[in-house]
């Protein structure tokens, strides 16, 4: 039986189009809400279509010291050009990008998993320093 983090594809965002950026905002200080923006195609654009598409990021956090991780939040993207009219003739499409407002209370790392419906998941992390 196989584990799901054998089906996790990693690689540099600023070469592979599928892996989600984590950029924080600004200062993480304990206790206090900062931003953290998730995107796909940050240097390479990802497809936007509906064939071909990012259908949501995940982010999570591993505490530092700590075992188990925490799901921080997950967005969709729900538009890619469907339509009655065809396929990538809908008058919408969602951009794979999202702002998340976290607070923490120690340093650790940030999670991020990006599915796309032709290549599967993809993952990247970021240390995070809460002073």
């Amino acid at each position: 039986m196989s584990s799901l983090a054998e089906h996790i594809q990693s690689a540099d965002w600023k070469a592979e189009k599928h892996v989600p950026v984590i950029e924080v905002k600004g200062a993480a200080k304990k206790g206090e809400p900062f931003q953290v923006e998730l995107s796909v195609g940050k240097e390479i654009p990802h497809p936007h279509t509906t064939e071909h598409h990012i259908r949501n990021i995940q982010l999570y956090f591993k505490p530092e010291g700590e075992n188990f991780i925490i799901h921080l939040g997950t967005f969709q993207f729900e538009a890619h050009g469907e339509s009655v009219q065809g396929a990538n003739e809908g008058s919408a499409k969602c951009e794979p990008v999202a702002i998340a407002t976290v607070t923490l209370e120690k340093p650790g790392e940030l999670v991020a998993l990006s599915y796309c419906n032709i290549h599967g998941l993809w993952d990247n992390a970021q240390k995070v320093d809460v002073k």
